[in-house]
């Protein structure tokens, strides 16, 4: 039996000091700004990209699949890679995926059919959700409390959704200067530029597996290759049962489809802003992408509001009678459903009343903005609220909503162009208004009915504890 040789082990990653936790955390959430990046930097270049390749978009943006099997390569890696990180640890997991997606930045800068482009990008998005999601685990590593875990989560979140939407932003400058080709060959320099600092600077966070190396050195190995054949056992556990709570909590299934509408929408807008920026205003491609920068704008602004939906988190452990002391779960939606309705369904009817030619372009960027910050609400208390809801369970659960998110964004904006041309940029956009808002309203009903649900759920659980989760991580 391997246990910590004392509560303030300086191994443990919950006893690092408070410098190296933040230096890692900031690193986790600049790789995953720079990951969900690469997902949407090539849209601005599409249309150069087609002419390219002789792809015909006359009735089908087909030059958006090589966004499409990104995002699918992310939902398909998260559900079947993500596991061997529990148990060979996030540093070799990390570093292994980020020469490989390295290698596939390659063909993305010299392709020479639209083929190649599509088939490397499914896999780059497989290592992408890889890199993103094992950063995601290191703020649950080194940080022991709700309170001190929630704002590097909120960081996360903040890198996570901001890299996809200034994706166009990136790509716009790099596509106006350099042409299309440079957006893999810049991708390829900083990436690369980036490793020796990540090679060097993300040490392991996992403390079972710090303490499996301990016993390695001391044992002749035995207890390391004994956790390495358990986790090719639970692979097959552990890759099906976020589809089985999915299917079988009514919570965890609203919740994933408005966190994946809502990342969704995001990915939505590199097509929707495109077309109605450049039908009303007359913009060139570059400068559809440069307004993007307000949905980033927004999400700065979002992820700043986040701090009040902790301070209401927090104090609703005086009004729980449930389990007195503890924070209240829903509280953590109270901001969620405030920015879906005001933020998100707000900023999509704006939007869509807004896009007229006699109306100045900065009324559906404000729109745009309002989007932005919303859709950072509903994702971080989508979040907080899964987890601490479903707490033994979290990881199969956040699996769920990120495979999600992942689907919705690969499948969403590929009806972006026949809906605003069919529909018209007024009816597209309300359209998408009223599901955000339906979406952001039946989560309310947690509020009243929240501890009868939880206590006919097989797999939700109570939260109990309100101070650390700092444990001894015995194996």
């Amino acid at each position: 039996m391997l246990s910590w040789d004392s509560d303030d082990d300086p191994k443990n990653p919950y006893d690092w000091p408070a410098s190296r936790k933040w230096t890692l955390t900031c690193l986790a959430a600049f790789a995953t700004f720079l990951a969900m990046m690469n997902g949407t930097i090539p849209t601005v270049a599409h249309l150069q990209i087609s002419e390219a390749f002789n792809i015909n978009e006359t009735s089908f943006p087909h030059s958006y699949w090589m966004v499409t099997t990104w995002a699918l390569g992310g939902a398909c890696s998260a559900l079947f890679i993500l596991p061997l990180a529990e148990d060979f640890g996030t540093r070799p997991v990390f570093l292994s995926t980020y020469l490989i997606f390295l290698c596939f930045l390659v063909p993305q800068a010299v392709a020479q059919n639209f083929a190649t482009l599509v088939v490397t990008r499914f896999f780059s998005g497989g290592c992408a959700a890889i890199l993103a999601n094992t950063a995601a685990g290191v703020t649950g590593n080194v940080w022991s409390t709700e309170w001190s875990r929630s704002v590097p989560v909120s960081l996360y979140i903040l890198g996570y959704m901001a890299g996809s939407s200034m994706g166009p932003v990136m790509g716009a400058a790099i596509f106006q200067a350099l042409g299309w080709r440079w957006i893999g060959y810049m991708q390829l320099i900083w990436f690369g530029a980036l490793f020796p600092i990540y090679y060097f600077l993300f040490r392991e966070t996992r403390g079972s597996v710090i303490l499996l190396k301990r016993g390695k050195d001391t044992t002749k190995g035995d207890v390391f290759v004994h956790a390495e054949t358990l986790s090719l056992q639970n692979l097959t556990a552990s890759a099906t049962r976020p589809v089985i709570l999915f299917c079988t909590e009514p919570v965890l299934f609203v919740s994933t489809l408005w966190s994946a509408f809502t990342v969704g929408t995001l990915f939505l807008f590199t097509q929707s802003v495109e077309q109605v920026f450049m039908e009303l205003y007359d913009w060139n491609i570059a400068q559809t992408g440069y307004v993007q920068c307000a949905i980033v704008i927004g999400e700065c602004i979002g992820w700043s509001l986040n701090f009040l939906s902790r301070k209401l988190y927090f104090t609703s452990a005086s009004r729980n009678t449930e389990v007195p002391g503890a924070p209240i779960p829903e509280a953590r939606l109270y901001m969620a459903v405030l920015g879906g309705v005001c933020g998100i369904s707000g900023g999509m009817f704006t939007y869509a009343w807004t896009s007229y030619p006699h109306i100045p372009w900065i009324a559906p960027a404000i729109s745009l903005t309002m989007v932005g910050a919303g859709s950072v609400l509903v994702v971080c208390g989508v979040t907080d609220y899964v987890v601490d809801a479903y707490s033994h369970y979290a990881g199969s659960a956040m699996g769920a909503v990120g495979t999600g998110e992942n689907v919705f964004s690969a499948l969403l904006p590929l009806a972006t162009f026949s809906m605003y041309s069919n529909l018209g940029l007024n009816w597209a956009s309300t359209l998408l208004a009223f599901i955000s808002l339906a979406l952001s309203l039946v989560p309310t009903l947690m509020f009243v009915w929240g501890k009868q649900v939880r206590a006919r759920s097989t797999f939700m659980s109570k939260v109990t504890d309100t101070g650390s989760n700092k444990s001894n991580d015995m194996v």
